[in-house]
């Protein structure tokens, strides 16, 4: 299914070690593009004294928003390989950092593309890859009365309740699968009295 795509279930590490070169690299499950960035950033922080600090990462489940920089190595060397492993395990959601500390001895373009991929490669082995499911949030109000419609809904199995308010005019949000929220919406419209947020 289209909302269907693989990440990584928590952070993992590699290490590739070439010609003196010591490459480290890290892999984190991330929700959008700013997780990635402040993981980046933390990164080039921690690791301020590193000859290169280089990344990539690959978000959503159709997997068209992605990056890669080389942080300093020539152009394609660094980056483009780290994304190239995202790509052949078919990941998305996920940034690798891969931090470079120099070893004296110069590697070589083709050096260089080796052992990035290789890094990275080391990272995603090390980890643990799911298969998970883009959701969406269906948040709507409903009288009272309505309560027992509303909840024979929540119990089909496959929606998880993630708030709810009870009171004379009652509120939820329902997590769902993405390509499941149109027939969520439209069961709830069929109730009495059921007000889904965002439409009039």
């Amino acid at each position: 299914m289209a909302d269907t795509f693989l990440t990584i279930t928590a952070p993992s590490e590699g290490v590739y070690k070439e010609k003196m070169s010591k490459f480290l690299a890290f892999a984190f499950p991330v929700s959008d593009v700013s997780e990635a960035k402040a993981h980046i950033a933390d990164f080039q922080k921690r690791y301020y004294d590193a000859r290169h600090v280089c990344w990539a990462y690959m978000i959503g489940a159709a997997r068209t928003d992605f990056q890669s920089n080389d942080n300093g190595e020539p152009s394609g060397t660094a980056g483009k390989p780290i994304l190239g492993q995202i790509n052949s395990f078919g990941l998305t959601n996920v940034v690798i950092i891969v931090v470079r500390y120099f070893g004296g001895i110069k590697l070589g373009t083709s050096g260089l593309i080796v052992a990035y991929r290789e890094a990275a490669r080391e990272a995603i082995s090390a980890a643990e890859i799911v298969e998970c499911h883009e959701t969406e949030d269906v948040s709507f109000t409903f009288p009272y009365l309505a309560m027992n419609d509303v909840m024979r809904l929540c119990k089909g199995g496959d929606v998880e309740i993630i708030e709810q308010l009870f009171d004379n005019s009652c509120s939820m949000t329902l997590r769902i699968r993405k390509d499941n929220a149109a027939s969520l919406r439209s069961r709830l419209a069929d109730i009495d009295g059921v007000s889904l947020a965002g439409q009039a």
